[in-house]
């Protein structure tokens, strides 16, 4: 008596589904990271070896400058002459604002005085952002 079949069914497994779930889940997440930081301005800010963290002042500016000199405030293009202007209104807006100064670590230190003369001027509290430094430097 023999009991076994006489031809072993060999078995498949489509993938063709898994490689259109796969391509999906790459876009979703391509497009994802797209919306997370839109308007972010790339600057590779000074670095410090001791930082000092604030607590969060009730409003905040924030003022970039790239090293090609452009002027950002809350991530806006703006001129160098319409920086104190702009500071202004945010003051009057609010006497408790603070603004939070980044700054490209190539651009000469004169360029970064300017733009503290002017929150020194708008009698605005100025914070300099950095970057910890690393250790083995």
């Amino acid at each position: 008596m023999n009991f076994r079949r006489a031809k072993k069914h060999d078995f498949e497994i489509f993938s063709n589904s898994f490689s259109d779930i796969m391509f999906f889940l790459m876009l979703f997440f391509l497009i994802a990271s797209t919306m997370i930081t839109p308007g972010t301005i790339k600057l590779m800010l000074p670095q410090a070896n001791q930082t000092q963290s604030m607590n969060k002042p009730p409003k905040e500016v924030a003022i970039s400058v790239t090293k090609d000199l452009k002027y950002y405030i809350n991530n806006k293009q703006v001129q160098f002459l319409d920086i104190e202007p702009a500071l202004r209104k945010e003051k009057k807006e609010n006497a408790e604002v603070h603004a939070i100064v980044r700054c490209d670590n190539a651009i000469a230190v004169q360029s970064l005085i300017d733009v503290l003369q002017i929150g020194s001027k708008v009698e605005m509290k100025m914070v300099l952002a950095t970057t910890r430094k690393d250790k083995s430097n």
